[in-house]
């Protein structure tokens, strides 16, 4: 299947739905056919950009970034998303992906279109590969919260394939972020099946609920942490929420206290939980109920298997390999996730990072495990657990614990210790719990563990 018949596909939906609302945008409704004239105006304003050439997207979700995103598709040209809210953090990424075109959407009417001047003149021998296909690439960027971000070259052609298939499509708030494949499939997803997408302008509990209420919205795919922000934050209580028929979770573990806090809060709601990697896109998913953690993952064009106790992927659609660092796939050619699961029938159970493993003394130490114990205390509001280096065990666990409650910091210790060894193992206790005054959400509403910072 061609690129140009990806996005022919798309293109011909745009004139089928027509007068319907495709976007809602700061209070303004956009339909489908305005989103297609936008697209005709950038097919001129673009008119030089040619096939494989890279090109760097800073913005975020608006209708002119929607816009500029099919018209570039539709050139096949190597698309790199960017999120202008940490435009800080993306010259190193722009080296990385070594853009011909950086293309800033500061407002929608404010759009800077730049020349690069590589400073190596030779490109990554993996961009031949989508330049001889003549289809659309696409550069994701893993986070960095470990190291430099890796870019994880895509054929576009191929993650697009997918939404030819006509599926529900719930009037949606897309909170995933524009630089992030979930946020672009759902997008996708939506868009290929006329659906309307309501556009954040920031990810603050409260404002979001607020557009829940006001468009009456019936999807929310977002993270658990930010589901957990919305449970501290207690905007569901300030606005109405009875249109939302399902909210999906992933990005992250989701702690167990945490999913039947919300099914409490939220019986009426479908809890789903989703997968998916950088590398491979997002697979179907489906939960084996609405409070478990226990997860089928898979559909058309993904096999799963387990070695050692790591989940592996075989994908049509996976990534084509990174741009700065070593492929992950096996010789057979597997991508080794770095996930370890448990395995029961058909279903996955995520318990964490291999990377992020506690190795006490040889005892391995899931810090998920761990937090979803300390997490069951009625006062702690939220928790990272982490590593440090012990010169008898090589580590030890640790703890930052944001606690709501009136007991002096020594009594909060024993009582936290006390309760885990009811629960964990004695090498899984946290030996050094420090209290803080804040919780651990990063820039990308997932947990961060880099050090319990």
């Amino acid at each position: 299947m061609t690129s140009l018949n990806n996005i022919k596909y798309f293109l011909d939906n745009f004139d089928l739905y027509n007068s319907q609302t495709a976007l809602i945008w700061r209070n303004t409704t956009y339909t489908y056919s305005q989103l297609s004239s936008r697209i005709n105006h950038w097919r001129f304003a673009l008119k030089d950009f040619s096939q494989g050439t890279i090109v760097g997207l800073e913005s975020d979700f608006s209708p002119e970034t929607i816009a500029i995103l099919f018209t570039l598709i539709e050139k096949n040209v190597i698309v790199v998303p960017l999120d202008i809210n940490h435009s800080n953090k993306n010259s190193k990424k722009n080296e990385i992906a070594q853009l011909d075109y950086l293309i800033k959407v500061i407002k929608e009417d404010e759009i800077n279109i730049t020349k690069i001047y590589p400073v190596v003149n030779e490109k990554n021998d993996l961009y031949k590969t989508i330049q001889r296909r003549g289809v659309p690439g696409l550069v994701l960027f893993t986070s960095g919260s470990s190291g430099e971000p890796k870019g994880a070259l895509h054929d576009f052609s191929k993650l697009l394939a997918k939404f030819h298939i006509k599926r529900n499509a719930l009037l949606t708030i897309n909170f995933l972020l524009f630089d992030h494949w979930g946020g672009l499939n759902t997008l996708f997803h939506i868009l290929s099946n006329g659906g309307t997408v309501v556009v954040l302008e920031n990810r603050n509990p409260d404002y979001v609920c607020e557009l829940i209420e006001k468009y009456k919205a019936e999807l929310l795919p977002t993270s658990p942490t930010f589901l957990n922000m919305l449970v501290l934050s207690r905007a569901y209580e300030r606005h109405s929420l009875k249109s939302l028929k399902v909210i999906s979770y992933g990005a992250e573990p989701m702690p167990e206290s945490l999913l039947k806090h919300l099914n409490t809060l939220f019986p009426n709601i479908k809890l789903q939980q989703t997968y998916g990697l950088i590398e491979l896109g997002v697979m179907r998913s489906q939960s084996q109920d609405n409070g478990s953690l226990w997860v089928k993952i898979g559909g058309e064009g993904f096999q799963t298997r387990v070695v050692d106790g790591i989940l592996q992927i075989k994908s049509d659609s996976a990534m084509l390999g990174y741009l700065n660092s070593k492929s992950p796939f096996t010789e057979d050619g597997w991508f080794i996730t770095g996930d370890s699961v448990e395995v029961d029938g058909e279903y996955f159970k995520i318990l964490g990072r291999k990377s992020e493993m506690i190795n006490v003394g040889g005892e391995k130490v899931f810090p998920q495990e761990v937090e979803n114990v300390l997490l069951e205390i009625p006062e702690v509001e939220d928790v990272v657990v982490y590593a440090e280096s012990n010169a008898f065990t090589g580590k030890i666990v640790c703890a930052k614990i944001k606690y709501n409650g009136t007991e002096t910091k020594a009594e909060v210790v024993k009582k936290v210790k006390t309760y885990c060894r009811t629960k964990l193992e004695s090498f899984k206790v946290p030996v050094k719990i420090e209290l803080v005054d804040k919780t651990f959400e990063s820039d990308r509403f997932k947990k961060s563990r880099v050090n319990g910072n």
